[in-house]
Formats: C-alpha cells, sequence, structure tokens
C-alpha cells in the first residue's frame, strides 16, 4: 500500500502558529491583514512560499517587492532545479566525470554547504543519493514504489558518494569523479531560497519578517502584537494542527524533517521516502522527526536530514558534539517522546 501523498510540502494551520514542518501551508491575507501582517505568497519549486512583514518601511513599494521576491526565487530554480534541463544542476548531472563546468557563485556555496554536512554528518546528509531514492520508487525518475533487490541496491550505491563531488571557488566550478555522480539539492536549495530573500529584506530596511519556503522557515525581529514569531513543531500525526511544542523565534532559520507522511508497505514493513545514503535503504529506526534552529535556514534544512538519518541516538549525539540546536520526536501511531538537545534547551527555555 502506498500512501497517498506526494513529495510536494503542503502547510496547516492551527490557532494562529505557523507550521514549521515539510507540510505547512500558507496563512489566508485576511487573517493576515486582521493580525497587521503584510504579507506576499506564491509557489516555487514544486511547493509554495510566503512572506510575511509585521512593520514594512513606509517607503517599500509592495510591487517592486514582490517582483522581488519572484525575480530571487526563479534565480535559484534556474541555477539548482533537477526539472530544468537547462538548469546549472542539470548541466553539471549530464557532465562527463573529470569536468570542470563553471556554476553561479550561488550554484557553488550551496553544494559546498551541502558537502560540508556531508562531512560533518558522516554521510548521513548526502547530495548524490538520488539514485538510490529513485530506485525505492521516490524521486521524480521513480518507477513505482517496491522493494528492490539487493544486487540494484549495490548498483545504486556505485553512484553515490560525496566524496566524489568537487568544488573550485574562484572561479566557481564542479567536477564529478565518476559517471553516473549527480547532485540533488532539495535538501539544502529550499533553506538557501528562504536566506536570499531575508537578505533582500534586509538591504530594504525590513527589521521583522517571517519567510517560508515549502516549511523552511526564517524569522526577524517580533511578529503580530510585538511578540517573538511563534513556530508550531508538528506532532508527527498525519492530523492537520496537531503541535508537538511552539517555539518563539526572533531570529533565525528553522527546518524540520518527517519521514511519518510518505512511504509504503510491503509485505507488513513500512518503507519511508528517508534514505540512509551509506546503506542505499529507507531508514528503519523510530526517529519521526528532526527540527533544527540554525543561524541560516539552509544549514537547519541539511541538519534536520543529516539527524533524520541518523536515528535517535547518532543523531543527539552529533547534536551535542556540534552544539546544534535539536528537537527529536520519536515513535509511532500516536505514542510519541521528545528529546531536545542541550543547545536547544539553552536557547529556547533559559
Amino acid at each position: 500500500m502506498t500512501l497517498s501523498l506526494t513529495r510536494r510540502d503542503f502547510i496547516h494551520r492551527a490557532k494562529g502558529v505557523a507550521l514549521a514542518t515539510p507540510f505547512i501551508s500558507l496563512v489566508g491575507c485576511g487573517e493576515d491583514a486582521a493580525q497587521g501582517l503584510l504579507s506576499f505568497a506564491g509557489q516555487t519549486m514544486g511547493t509554495t512560499y510566503s512572506v510575511k512583514l509585521a512593520e514594512a518601511p513606509s517607503g517599500l513599494d509592495r510591487e517592486a517587492a514582490a517582483q522581488a521576491f519572484a525575480g530571487i526565487l526563479e534565480t535559484v530554480n534556474r541555477q539548482m532545479s533537477t526539472y530544468r534541463p537547462e538548469s546549472e544542476l542539470s548541466r553539471f548531472n549530464g557532465a562527463a566525470a573529470g569536468a570542470w563546468l563553471p556554476v553561479s557563485a550561488d550554484t557553488r556555496t550551496v553544494v559546498a554547504e551541502a558537502l560540508r554536512v556531508a562531512r560533518l554528518s558522516g554521510g548521513a546528509f548526502d547530495p548524490t543519493v538520488g539514485p538510490a531514492v529513485d530506485l525505492w520508487g521516490f524521486g521524480a525518475a521513480g518507477e513505482g514504489q517496491e522493494v528492490p533487490a539487493p544486487d540494484q541496491v549495490a548498483a545504486a550505491r556505485e553512484a553515490i558518494g560525496f566524496a566524489k563531488v568537487e568544488v573550485r571557488n574562484d572561479p566557481a566550478q564542479l567536477a564529478k569523479q565518476r559517471n553516473g555522480v549527480r547532485l540533488d539539492l532539495s535538501g539544502v536549495a529550499k533553506g538557501f531560497a528562504v536566506d536570499k530573500l531575508a537578505a533582500y529584506l534586509d538591504t530594504q530596511g525590513v527589521t521583522d519578517y517571517l519567510v517560508e519556503v515549502g516549511g523552511e522557515l526564517r524569522a526577524s525581529g517580533r511578529g503580530p502584537e510585538g511578540r517573538p514569531w511563534r513556530i508550531g513543531i508538528e506532532k508527527p500525526t498525519l492530523a492537520p494542527g496537531d503541535l508537538q511544542r511552539i517555539v518563539d523565534l526572533e531570529r533565525g532559520g528553522l527546518a524540520t524533517s518527517g519521514n511519518y507522511r510518505i512511504f509504503f508497505e510491503q509485505d507488513g514493513r513500512r518503507y519511508t521516502h528517508i534514505v540512509n545514503p551509506r546503506s542505499g535503504r529507507p531508514v528503519e529506526h523510530d526517529l519521526a522527526s528532526a527540527t533544527v534552529v540554525a543561524d541560516s535556514t539552509m544549514e537547519a534544512d541539511a541538519l534536520s536530514t543529516s539527524l533524520l538519518v541518523l536515528g535517535p541516538e547518532a543523531g543527539m549525539a552529533l547534536a551535542v558534539e556540534q552544539d546544534i540546536a535539536a528537537v527529536f520526536v520519536t515513535g509511532r501511531s500516536g505514542a510519541f517522546s521528545e528529546m531536545v538537545s542541550p543547545a536547544f534547551e539553552r536557547r529556547f527555555t533559559a
């Protein structure tokens, strides 16, 4: 049985709290207006985005800002989309081994961050994992969801390995060491897009905002009623608006990775869409979601995936070692438990 959900991100709303999960939705314009928020919303990267301003500078041109947001997101798509054959990432994926491909500074930055987190996590996060994700039927090139044969998994793993990708800074270039290696930046590109939108707002003198792309968030300053932005971490159930905890966030990026909504079942076993790059198989532990708060949303995005792949014990060990502010929710079928890292405890309960 396959769960009837796609890989797109959806949002739900609960009591005025933005849900910080891979499945959250835009707040209605009427509700935002009632709270004194200036809102922008649209579609991008196969999902949605929203920008909420608690107090906009008097000289801010709303139409110009909307066009700037759309332009920033379109640029990221042109650079890093795997669905556009002309994108920088698609050209890299189609290039031969050993060929250095010129790319934008933005693409170089995102690939370098993906490789940094890959090294940090010991390969739990790996932007070359695509062949295994496709093999299990969860990727864009997947052909149905079923358990593959061991030799198929072994063949897919041959094309996986972040160490097979090289980056040059000046000029910005990428190369691969083996034919068949390809990059998928879906685990960091949305977070990077959030950071780019936030950077634009900073240049416009906006200090109080909440930016979101496909559930990845970045907050600055204060929200409605002069309070910090209230972010709800969703409980790992299929019930919209069922919150695990609420976080008051004044500055920083927040991202949640979960494995409880996209899966298939075969012979009584569940196989989730979160694939461990080191084994080429879906994770089997009981960590349902991992939420990370970091200085940038790009970093939070990659780290939340890393921790989810690692599982509760190894994930918490990495969070403690690297001082990562994280929330772990374990369990299934409504019996959930929560763990928070020391960095998270200091940041939000001190």
